[in-house]
């Protein structure tokens, strides 16, 4: 069977895939198909984020009271090794306020007295605001915690769930 004596396109890119500068291309092209499969291989079997939240928790040194981020990992016991070296890590609260009642970006990491063992009302040390287990992170119509002057002030000592009963 002899070839057509016509030239056609798939033959103009037939001899610049085999020159030199067609295989170079060519070979490169391949590296990023490769390397694109396997991002997105580790994409789907890697963490989800929601796993990396869960995993990955913020937690406070009640030595230093300096925040650090702890990976949990099954048979962790609070406290937990912190970074100064002792078993002085506990999970920190979060607190999104500041002392003039707004929201701000960057929480400041709170160790509740609970966590230590002590009875009472945990403040910010940055914004003097009342701090519970489990603080919310404030929505957009969120009314600041009071500060610890407005909470001493109610006269009850007890928290505001307990005002409600």
């Amino acid at each position: 069977m002899a070839l057509s004596g016509t030239k056609t396109e798939s033959s103009g890119l037939r001899e610049f895939i085999n020159s030199p500068k067609g295989k170079g291309l060519t070979t490169v092209a391949a590296i990023i198909m490769v390397l694109g499969a396997g991002y997105m291989v580790w994409r789907q079997l890697g963490p989800t984020e929601t796993e990396l939240l869960a995993r990955d928790r913020n937690f406070i040194d009640a030595k230093t009271m300096k925040p650090f981020v702890h990976e949990l990992k099954i048979g962790d016991v609070i406290p937990v090794d912190a970074p100064s070296g002792g078993k002085t890590g506990y999970p920190a609260e979060l607190c999104y306020w500041t002392k003039d009642g707004k929201q701000k970006d960057q929480p400041t990491a709170v160790l509740l007295k609970a966590c230590l063992g002590e009875t009472g009302p945990t403040f910010c040390p940055d914004c003097g605001r009342l701090v519970v287990a489990h603080n919310p992170r404030p929505g957009t119509a969120s009314k600041p915690p009071p500060l610890e002057s407005e909470y001493k002030s109610r006269g009850t000592g007890n928290s505001s769930r307990d005002e409600r009963r």
